[in-house]
């Protein structure tokens, strides 16, 4: 059995800052169990694009407000507490941040620990791993 705190792993490498983002990463590849699951907090008047190419999410928002939009096809969705959307294909998008929005999300694979956005929006399929 696995037993982590999100406090406790906020003080540790599990958690990944970007510009626009934070990220902590409580269950890894490592872990083996076939998914990763992070809280994500996402900053206030933030844009970010995103592509995962090498991932699937879903996302579930816990807390905040924005807006999600799908670049193939132009459709905004409001993002609110109690709102889940799943990148089911691979879909770029990009997320719009009204109100500071916390996040839980799963990723499948799973990410190893340290990923940030590349240039074209996507995580790396490997990347550097987080310990413990």
């Amino acid at each position: 059995m696995i037993v982590r705190t999100l406090e406790e792993c906020r003080k540790t490498d599990r958690l990944v800052k970007a510009e626009t983002w934070d990220s902590c990463r409580l269950a890894l590849k490592s872990d083996n169990m076939g998914f990763s699951f992070h809280i994500t907090t996402l900053y206030s008047g933030t844009e970010t694009p995103i592509h995962y190419q090498n991932h699937l999410e879903s996302v579930y928002i816990i807390s905040g407000e924005g807006e999600i939009e799908c670049v193939d096809d132009g459709k905004v969705y409001r993002l609110a507490p109690g709102t889940m959307y799943l990148l089911d294909k691979h879909d770029r998008h990009i997320l719009r941040v009204k109100d500071e929005i916390t996040c839980a999300c799963v990723f499948n694979p799973p990410l190893n620990g340290k990923e940030v956005h590349d240039a074209s929006g996507a995580y790396p399929l490997e990347a550097e791993t987080v310990e413990g």
